[in-house]
């Protein structure tokens, strides 16, 4: 009689995979508890802090604005969410900070939309010069489909918009010379952000531009670096460049917006609940920050023209019969549809 032994080779092999089949279940449903109880923890008042930098003072009306997004924040959600905001620049400048955001570093960033350009390519459309027929037509644009559209045309690479914040119109002021036609502009070298549609803009309108970092140029415009700035009101007024630029000349060439970022994964994280009353307190902020900057900006017009300032009236139609151009060539290129869109704006 022969007596069968049993295939111990067969035998581990199949215990051995019943046991990694055992280990990945038991993964996945450890997996699935985690993923339930990070869920439940939000939803029950986790707290959760979102670090915000920024480089404005905390005067700046957009400062301010943030501040009573953080409290609203902080109030409805009895403490679970936290804004904590970085001002002056204590985090680094705006593309360092988006750096940091997009590294998982930091959660939320203000910016300018000049700036990031170099992030979103979309939001080029901003420094085209002359593409808003006026403040009503801005707003309208921003409030709209096609505002919202490119809060979230970062996405891909990790940026989620927000809202915006009002940064003004921005205006030329130089040394000597009052910019009255773009002929004035003529061999001037302008101070522009590191933006490539800000360069074109200048050059479009007939200057040199000159990329030069916001924190040295009082210094840049007083040993004559460059012939002139632009920017806006409140900005002219605030870094004191009124006591090198007497000649202040309201050319409204652009309309580029403050944004407020958050990196994408720091969104996701968050609970819907949260998610709702961050944007909704977002919301809110943007709109007293329009209320804050007009004050803002009537207030430091008086003070620039109480402190010698000239301030001229430049006619806008030479200035804007020369931007075609460049929003013609743009409106072909990879931007076009957002540049028609906003064409048609009413």
């Amino acid at each position: 009689m022969t007596i069968e032994r049993p295939d111990l080779s067969k035998f581990t092999s199949n215990l051995i995979l019943g046991i990694l089949s055992s280990l990945l279940v038991m993964t996945a449903y450890a997996s699935h508890l985690q993923n339930q109880r990070e869920t439940t923890s939000h939803a029950n008042g986790e707290h959760v802090v979102l670090r915000l930098a920024h480089s404005l003072d905390v005067q700046h009306p957009v400062h301010k604005a943030m501040q009573e997004m953080a409290d609203a924040v902080h109030k409805r959600t009895n403490g679970s969410l936290e804004i904590q905001i970085y001002p002056n620049g204590q985090l680094g400048n705006e593309s360092e900070c988006v750096e940091q955001m997009l590294q998982g570093a930091l959660e939320m960033v203000k910016i300018s939309a000049a700036t990031l350009e170099n992030f979103v390519p979309d939001m080029a459309v901003f420094g085209i010069p002359y593409l808003f027929r006026d403040e009503v037509h801005f707003w309208h644009a921003l409030d709209g489909d096609v505002g919202r559209e490119l809060l979230l045309a970062g996405e891909p690479t990790g940026i989620r918009g927000l809202c915006y914040y009002d940064a003004g119109s921005r205006n030329f002021y130089t040394v000597n010379r009052p910019i009255l036609v773009p002929n004035d502009l003529r061999n001037l070298k302008i101070r522009v952000m590191q933006s490539r549609t800000s360069m074109d803009m200048i050059q479009a309108l007939g200057g040199a531009p000159t990329p030069i970092a916001w924190g040295e140029l009082y210094t840049a415009l007083q040993q004559g670096v460059v012939d002139g700035a632009e920017n806006n009101l409140p900005s002219y007024y605030s870094s004191r460049h009124f006591e090198v630029c007497k000649e202040l000349s309201l050319s409204e060439h652009t309309r580029i917006p403050d944004v407020l970022l958050i990196g994408s994964s720091s969104w996701d994280s968050l609970s819907l609940r949260h998610q709702k009353i961050l944007q909704e307190a977002a919301n809110l902020s943007s709109q007293l920050e329009r209320r804050l900057w007009q004050e803002e900006s009537a207030k430091a017009l008086e003070a620039v023209e109480r402190a010698g300032a000239h301030v001229n009236h430049p006619e806008r139609d030479p200035f804007v019969k020369l931007a075609l151009p460049m929003q013609e060539l743009l409106s072909e290129g990879p931007i076009g549809d957002i540049v028609r869109r906003i064409q048609e704006v009413p």
